[in-house]
């Protein structure tokens, strides 16, 4: 129940106002004073107030002004009369949610209650949400606190309130299902099912009938209906990764699906109507295999309408500390091990790493360092590192080169502290030509005074 206070210094409006509101199911307390409403304020906790604009001996700017400090996120409503309908616009700069000129509409007063609630209840949410993801550098398991990682956090709190559908790319292993199943979590919807599906596990002649679902004796073997993913996420939230692997005849089905919020089961007379919001995923660029006529655009607009970009490891290098400790912790306790630290060495030699299988690989190699581990000190020789791609061959010089100039300069600037007078001296480089090597790798030679 919504807790509202009313301040007027006209008994007749309280009495009305309070009746009336308790009608509609608001819990509602009234204050005739600036001193009785100032004590209410410190004491209770509310969801909106009503302000009349002038008491026989106060303001109601400043009362609110004395409201609004005690909680800033506070929807107030000002009611005003014709001559000081000045004064509310001003009190509307001041923080007022709205102004109502007396006499005013009933029904315009309870629609502004509920949109000012509801206004207040998502401002409330999303900074509850920010202050927890900065607290602990992660959200549902994601760490990081580099830049790149703070606005993926930043619009996954945002995109988690709405109810759109959500596009989330990236390479492999860089925690695109990690961060779909954190989306469910912060959602609306997050006591309903979340299914997922890897598109490009499954035989395209399959593929139909494990999103939709079938009839039983659709086809031969068909001995018993089976729900489809779709309506087993009825509610909740499908997710699709690899959603590029889809066929093209399968993604005309899809969108159809989509658009009407129903689909057919195969062997199915009616369609089955489902409330689902749709995250998708792809390693691939999305963009180019639309292009390529790979991907219908259609369906593209349709899975695209909020992007989340997952970075690679390689570019978010300055939270590799918070993932190696996160991921000894975890290892050590699923191992039963009394892993104390790592070695400067060992951790140096995981920064100069370009990491292409991303996170995931960098996980893989600390819980082998953890196995390997007989003391309790991680150290170089423990950390096992494939120096190749993934397809065998050596890196080309051009790429190997870049990694080696953005790993030096991270290191020169820690050991200059930013200082980039003396890093120039450090490295015998002229300061413009640093300053131009910082740029092209985006480094900010600030973010490296903190310490």
């Amino acid at each position: 129940m919504y807790r509202l206070l009313i301040v007027d210094d006209d008994l007749n409006i309280l009495k009305v106002l309070k009746m009336r509101l308790e009608f509609e199911g608001y819990r509602v307390e009234t204050a005739s004073d600036i001193d009785m409403a100032k004590d209410l304020a410190v004491r209770n906790k509310y969801d909106l107030a009503i302000l009349d604009m002038k008491f026989s001996g106060g303001n109601g700017i400043e009362l609110m002004k004395n409201i609004l400090e005690i909680d800033r996120d506070l929807p107030v409503i000002i009611l005003t009369a014709h001559g000081t309908i000045e004064s509310a616009v001003e009190a509307m700069k001041e923080g007022a949610y709205i102004y109502l000129t007396k006499p005013f509409d009933y029904r315009e007063l309870l629609l502004q209650i509920k949109n000012g609630i509801e206004k207040s209840n998502l401002s409330r949410e999303v900074k509850r949400l920010r202050s927890i993801i900065h607290q602990d550098h992660s959200i549902q398991g994601i760490i990081g606190r580099s830049d790149v990682m703070k606005q993926v956090f930043d619009t996954a709190v945002l995109a988690a309130e709405s109810n759109s559908n959500i596009f989330i790319s990236g390479e492999s292993g860089t925690g695109k299902g990690v961060i779909a199943r954190a989306l469910h979590q912060l959602s609306d919807r997050k006591d309903k099912p979340l299914v997922s599906l890897n598109c490009a596990a499954i035989p395209e002649t399959l593929l139909e009938s494990e999103l939709f679902g079938f009839e039983k004796g659709a086809f031969t073997g068909a001995t018993a209906s089976k729900k489809g993913l779709f309506l087993q996420a009825d509610g909740g939230m499908i997710f699709l990764d690899e959603i590029s692997e889809i066929p093209l005849s399968m993604q005309g089905k899809l969108l159809k699906a989509l658009d009407e919020k129903e689909f057919y089961s195969l062997g199915a007379q009616k369609p089955v109507k489902v409330d689902i919001r749709i995250v998708s995923a792809s390693n691939k660029d999305i963009e180019k295999e639309v292009e390529k006529g790979n991907f219908r655009q259609d369906l593209f607009y349709r899975i695209h309408v909020i992007p989340i970009r997952m970075p690679p490891l390689r570019d978010r290098k300055e939270d590799i500390p918070l993932l190696v400790d996160h991921f000894l912790g975890k290892c050590t306790a699923a191992m039963n091990k009394q892993i104390k630290n790592i070695t400067p060495q060992a951790l140096q030699k995981i920064m100069m790493h370009s990491w292409p299988g991303n996170v995931r690989e960098l996980e893989n190699v600390i819980e082998c360092a953890v196995a390997m581990a007989r003391e309790d000190v991680i150290n170089e020789d423990m950390v096992v590192i494939n120096q190749k791609t993934d397809d065998g061959a050596f890196r080309p010089f051009k790429e190997s080169k870049q990694d080696f100039e953005r790993n030096y300069l991270v290191e020169l600037m820690k050991i200059s502290k930013g200082n980039v007078t003396q890093a120039a001296k450090l490295a015998g480089k002229y300061r413009a030509d640093l300053y131009a090597l910082l740029e092209k790798y985006r480094l900010n030679p600030l973010e490296f005074r903190k310490d």
